[in-house]
């Protein structure tokens, strides 16, 4: 009689431990979900355009380069610059991205090209050929800018798609760039759309935490 009760007291407790590890894992789940959704909300709330005063230059983030041209989702950055700088022809522009293991030339190379054979001179751009994630294309275009007599302090446009503006926000703070405007790039490529609203908010979390 007593080693059944025995073993009805075992199947108990590990019974009642399934259900409260259960219960940790929904708990778990939950506070992820929420997580997510308010870091979610914070990129989607920096999806707009935001120009503040008469800033002196615009900073032009990188994105993948084919053998044919600019990605659709560089052209749309580049599409969204040039609207900017048909009324503001005088402005400096850096154009930052490196030369990805697939890709036929730096993309700050695609971009001077795609940018002057729309008409924007030559003359008025910088390039940073080296970077290869969103820090380095913001602390390199600092550096270009600040050698190039240019003070971070006076202003500076950030372009690139509406889902990584809140990032490139934070981080161009963190650089040393003062009074921050951004333009917000459609996003005309659907598919990657949906995948870096997915991924951008676990990637703000990430340059918070280690891009300094």
């Amino acid at each position: 009689m007593s080693d059944q009760k025995s073993k009805i007291e075992i199947v108990s407790y590990k019974g009642r431990r399934r259900h409260w590890l259960l219960k940790a894992l929904v708990v778990l789940a939950a506070a992820g979900c929420l997580c997510f959704a308010i870091l979610l909300g914070q990129v989607l709330s920096g999806a707009r355009d935001d120009v503040k005063g008469d800033p002196k230059a615009m900073v032009i983030l990188g994105c993948q380069l084919h053998d044919w041209g600019p990605s659709i989702m560089l052209r749309d950055r580049l599409d969204k610059a040039l609207e900017y700088l048909e009324d503001h022809p005088d402005i400096t522009v850096v154009v930052s991205g490196g030369q990805g293991e697939n890709e036929p030339t730096t993309e700050a190379q695609g971009m001077v090209d795609y940018l002057v054979e729309h008409g924007f001179a030559r003359e008025n751009i910088i390039q940073e050929t080296l970077s290869v994630n969103t820090w380095q294309n913001l602390t390199y275009s600092a550096r270009h800018l600040e050698e190039a007599g240019y003070a971070l302090k006076d202003g500076v446009i950030i372009v690139s798609n509406g889902f990584h503006l809140a990032r490139a926000k934070m981080l161009a703070g963190r650089v040393g760039f003062e009074n921050i405007s951004v333009l917000s790039a459609p996003s005309s490529h659907v598919p990657t759309r949906l995948k870096m609203y997915i991924r951008e908010p676990i990637a703000l979390v990430k340059s918070f935490v280690l891009d300094r």
